[in-house]
């Protein structure tokens, strides 16, 4: 259903929302990075990322990887939210890093703090594969009208 607009998503199905995700593409860093889409919806998109290949010179998760993966969730979320017409651009981000993942992959889930007209604004929860917290991403989203064609 790649000819489904964000305004549909909200009342079709999260198939469909994870469809239109995949189709708009989340851009040649995190493809880069191994993203993969997990879910896709407005209250709730998870995504993976691979350890190997992001880490810092000791073998550690780099923390920018965990921030990759926390803006590509919540911008997503955000834009699905604005709708059709309407353009959701990240004004801040931040994110506290509390354990090292050392290997395997990490699961970041998104769910929205607020969803609003002008403005979002979303907690991603970025975990190892036993279930550990490694780091929590916070971002506000403002969104924009697209200009007219």
């Amino acid at each position: 259903m790649s000819s489904s607009t964000s305004a549909d998503l909200h009342a079709g199905s999260p198939d469909d929302a994870l469809e239109w995700a995949r189709a708009r593409g989340i851009g040649a860093l995190a493809e880069k990075m191994g993203f993969e889409w997990v879910e896709f919806s407005v209250e709730r998109c998870v995504a993976t990322i691979p350890v190997e290949g992001n880490t810092q010179p000791v073998g550690l998760l780099h923390g920018g990887a965990y921030v990759v993966l926390g803006e590509s969730l919540g911008s997503m979320a955000a834009n699905l939210h604005a709708g059709p017409g309407r353009l959701a651009v990240g004004v801040d981000i931040n994110a506290t890093h509390t354990r090292s993942a050392t290997s395997g992959r990490v699961t970041g889930v998104c769910t929205p703090i607020h969803l609003g007209r002008s403005m979002t604004v979303h907690e991603i929860a970025i975990t190892d594969d036993q279930g550990r917290r490694c780091s929590t991403v916070r971002i506000t989203n403002m969104i924009r009208d697209l200009p007219a064609s």
